[in-house]
């Protein structure tokens, strides 16, 4: 029988909302994956189509000071700017899931290939957009690669692990032996 306090709103909502989290016993490893795929294909959609056609759209004509086909929101700099910075590492994270999601799978270097010119295109629709003076671009080049950074760093780690591990310990145990010996 069920308490009074598990028909309260408050409970329902809490109760309705876990449903819809993963469960590990309940939903299956490739379930979470194809969620994750379709999660991250839609945010790189959406993410690269607002760098090739940005907020506001862009200048139909050359007149009071702006360029044809410069981004209207870049007369904002400001926010021009962390809009380029955060959307460039949204979509950089999204196809970095994509890579990591699909590994292994059949057609896995189309699928690089496929990133790749995706991120070509991107960089090259957000220059054409951006008026010069506006963006420096090697900040957005640096969000592009915050995501992959970590990765990088932790494969690098586990790669070398045995390496480091034996350099620091010869190193630690020399060390020790001298400082016993003084």
């Amino acid at each position: 029988m069920m308490s009074e306090s598990e028909h309260s709103p408050a409970y329902v909502g809490r109760s309705w909302y876990k449903n819809f989290q993963y469960q590990e016993g309940r939903d299956s490893p490739s379930e979470a994956r194809n969620v994750l795929l379709i999660i991250s294909g839609l945010i790189a959609a959406v993410t690269f189509q607002a760098g090739v056609n940005p907020p506001g759209g862009v200048w139909q004509d050359n007149d009071n000071g702006h360029v044809a086909g410069t981004a209207i929101y870049a007369s904002q700099q400001a926010a021009f700017y962390l809009f380029l910075i955060f959307n460039t590492m949204a979509l950089s994270t999204s196809l970095l899931l994509v890579l990591y999601l699909t590994h292994r799978f059949p057609f896995y270097v189309e699928i690089w290939v496929a990133i790749i010119g995706m991120g070509v295109t991107y960089g090259s629709a957000i220059f054409a957009v951006t008026p010069g003076h506006s963006v420096r671009f090697r900040y957005v080049m640096l969000a592009a690669a915050v995501p992959w950074l970590p990765r990088l760093l932790l494969q690098l780690f586990w790669r070398f692990k045995a390496k480091l591990c034996k350099y620091f310990c010869l190193r630690c145990s020399f060390l020790l032996r001298s400082n016993l010996l003084s």
